[in-house]
């Protein structure tokens, strides 16, 4: 795919996405959606999904060819999550992940995955998580480079960790920084350059 030059009819926002609201714009079952937080163009759609309980980044743009090329597997953009989950996983529970676990019949690519020590700082969900008094809980930091259907909550089943809670903080080289559950801004210049440049394209001087 070639060059895409871009201008004014190019937008490209980040949206932090709360627990509860759809990564679409509009819902026959009169779901909470992205367009309670807008406004927003009326041509952009986001750069994939994030489920219903799932919070965090979302790239909304009507750039077409950015879109193909930050979701073409091929391509291997990274996407990092926050993850909670039930229990404190054992290394070898770690090592698993990493390595690769079978969902549906088919292997997950290696992912990068780290046990953090301690509560990462973030906001308090409106709807908290249901815990389990006699159960703990720990972080986990899990970057991919695919991203299969409700993957990381398969992916931590498998493994016996649950996920409780699933924040996504980065898409390749975009992320949170700046922005609280429903906020959402433009990309700022560097932040432009810098995903043009991840998906082989250049913004036209």
């Amino acid at each position: 795919m070639g060059k895409r030059p871009f201008g004014i009819k190019s937008s490209y926002i980040l949206f932090y996405k709360p627990y509860g609201v759809l990564s679409q714009f509009s819902d026959n079952s009169g779901r909470k959606t992205l367009k309670a937080f807008g406004p927003f163009p009326r041509d952009i759609y986001p750069v994939g999904r994030l489920d219903a309980n799932s919070e965090g980044l979302l790239l909304l743009t009507n750039d077409g060819p950015a879109k193909h090329l930050l979701l073409e597997p091929r391509y291997g953009h990274q996407r990092t999550y926050l993850v909670q989950v039930e229990r404190v996983p054992s290394e070898d529970a770690l090592a698993r992940l990493r390595a690769g676990v079978m969902i549906q019949g088919r292997k997950t690519k290696p992912a990068t995955v780290t046990l953090i020590d301690l509560e990462p700082p973030v906001p308090l969900r409106e709807i908290p998580i249901r815990l389990r008094k006699s159960v703990p809980t720990a972080w986990l930091e899990i970057a991919l480079t695919e991203g299969r259907n409700r993957q990381i909550r398969k992916m931590t089943a498998a493994v016996g960790h649950p996920t409780l809670r699933l924040i996504r903080t980065k898409l390749g080289p975009l992320s949170l920084t700046g922005l609280n559950p429903g906020e959402h801004r433009p990309l700022s210049k560097l932040e432009l350059h810098s995903l043009l440049a991840s998906t082989n394209q250049s913004p036209v001087s």
